[in-house]
């Protein structure tokens, strides 16, 4: 039989360390306006099950040419 840990995660943590700083904001506000840019294109939509993917692994370059449409699984299990 697996033992569960009986630890609790501690989220407030987690953000600080993983979320909260100045480039993980930006670089999270520049994905998610590349995802709504395809949206407006009519690429992408909500619930598709597609990710955005930027070829060059730059969540900062936005350009046309970096952008294609994956599924969530091949975009996840990218190195």
């Amino acid at each position: 039989m697996h033992s569960k840990s009986t630890k609790k995660r501690d989220y407030k943590k987690e953000y600080a360390r993983d979320h909260a700083s100045k480039k993980a904001k930006t670089e999270r506000a520049s994905r998610n306006k590349a995802r709504r840019s395809l949206t407006k294109s009519g690429r992408v939509k909500k619930g598709d099950g597609k990710d955005v993917d930027h070829r060059d692994g730059n969540p900062r370059n936005n350009s046309k040419k970096n952008l294609r449409v994956i599924s969530k699984s091949k975009n996840r299990s990218k190195k």
